[in-house]
């Protein structure tokens, strides 16, 4: 049975938009409180290290001095200075971070970070990552997708499936995966994995069209509106086997022994892991910002090969043995990253906040509290809760006047003073559904 959906689509009336996406990318900057904000889309997260140390120099040269990890596995770069747009194109151009600049905001592909690496998955999902970016840039009438479209490469261990994407591949057994969009899914061969999935966006934009409400996602689609995705995949060349209609009551995705080194849903977790190949490293940025000095740390790269997740950490594959491995690990653990579920920081995140966002009510970066165990917390400056979590964790979202409301399990959690705050959370976190 494939997973069920996350993001279903919404109820009532359809929303309308009436106006373009403006989502910021690497060429079109958003004007931020704290300067200009680039966002650059990175297919399954995957950098180079000469792409590593150029992110590093742009950032140290043009921006703020870190780089933002977002929800999604990409790369944002803030504090940039007016007029630095055409220096920022050209150092990324020449990085290779930029192979169609008129597609550039679309590129938004999530894969399973460990995918290939610790030999539990069920194919190479980094490589279908590559061919569908590929199609994407090639794809003319690509461009007409949102900068918030997002594909979710999934290689059977239901870590991206759960990501709430609008077109989601999940491997299977057997050389097979299955499509996801919306309510509908397709079992299809692996090998077609790729253009499946593009061929489920075009179905979505004609559907989009169709529908007149200027959708950006498959959730915003009039309920039950047929979006046609078998007569797409029919004129793809994709032979394609529906799957009964997915109705939130199914199971979750299919999972993977129980030892495996992270759960449905979550990321990999801090520390080595041994695969059929050698060793990787996967650390975690603290609430999802990286310094200049701490990108350079990452480096050298074993495999010439980053994967940034969409957890807000990195994977570095490519060790030839466990001692180096470790090594490494303490290494960046030294340099102020997240190296085990040990720390303090780790399952805690936050939005922007003050002083970047002009929306915020507070600067919840310097507000947000430590904490061990129990469910992840996030930090909100504002309602829209920019770069929250799928799943359960604690909701901490700013009210105004330095107060917060905090939400554990869908039921507020009274905060007797500001002074209580941190303890408050600590106890939501740890509370259990009734």
């Amino acid at each position: 049975m494939p997973p069920t959906p996350t993001t279903p689509p919404d109820r009532g009336e359809p929303r309308i938009r009436d106006r373009g996406d403006a989502c910021p990318g690497a060429l079109r900057l958003h004007a931020a409180d704290d300067g200009w904000l680039a966002r650059l889309r990175l297919p399954a997260g995957l950098l180079t290290e000469h792409q590593v140390r150029v992110l590093a120099t742009a950032a140290d040269r043009l921006g703020d001095g870190a780089l933002s990890v977002t929800s999604r596995g990409n790369a944002e770069l803030r504090g940039l200075a007016d007029g630095c747009g055409a220096e920022l194109a050209e150092l990324l151009r020449d990085a290779g971070l930029l192979p169609a600049e008129t597609h550039e905001r679309v590129r938004n592909v999530v894969a399973s970070p460990l995918a290939g690496l610790d030999g539990l998955g069920r194919a190479d999902v980094q490589l279908w990552a590559r061919e569908l970016d590929a199609l994407l840039c090639a794809a003319d009438w690509a461009t007409e997708l949102s900068g918030r479209f997002l594909f979710a490469l999934d290689d059977g261990r239901g870590d991206v499936a759960g990501l709430g994407a609008d077109v989601t591949l999940l491997a299977e057994a057997d050389r097979r995966a299955v499509l996801r969009v919306g309510s509908h899914a397709f079992r299809v061969c692996a090998s077609h994995a790729a253009r499946a999935a593009l061929a489920a966006a075009e179905a979505f934009l004609t559907a989009a069209a169709e529908a007149g409400t200027g959708a950006w996602r498959v959730r915003e689609l009039p309920e039950g509106q047929d979006i046609g995705v078998d007569v797409w995949l029919e004129r793809a060349g994709v032979a394609a086997q529906p799957l009964p209609l997915l109705t939130g009551t199914e199971p979750s995705a299919p999972g993977l022994p129980a030892d495996r080194p992270e759960g449905p849903g979550t990321g990999p977790l801090p520390g080595v892991v041994e695969g059929p190949d050698g060793w990787t490293v996967s650390v975690a940025a603290p609430l999802g910002r990286l310094t200049v000095t701490q990108l350079r740390e990452l480096l050298p790269a074993p495999a010439d090969e980053v994967r940034l997740t969409p957890w807000r950490g990195a994977v570095l594959p490519g060790f030839a043995d466990r001692g180096t491995a470790l090594a490494r690990l303490e290494a960046l653990g030294r340099g102020g990253f997240i190296t085990g579920t040990d720390s303090p920081w780790y399952g805690v995140g936050a939005c922007t906040g003050r002083p970047g966002c002009a929306k915020s009510l507070a600067d919840v970066r310097a507000d947000a509290t430590p904490g061990l165990g129990g469910l992840p917390v996030y930090w909100s400056g504002c309602e829209r809760r920019c770069g929250r979590p799928q799943g359960e964790y604690v909701d901490v979202v700013a009210t105004g006047d330095g107060a917060y409301r905090v939400t554990a399990h869908g039921t507020p959690v009274p905060v007797p003073s500001r002074a209580e705050l941190a303890g408050t959370i600590a106890t939501a976190r740890t509370r259990t559904t009734k």
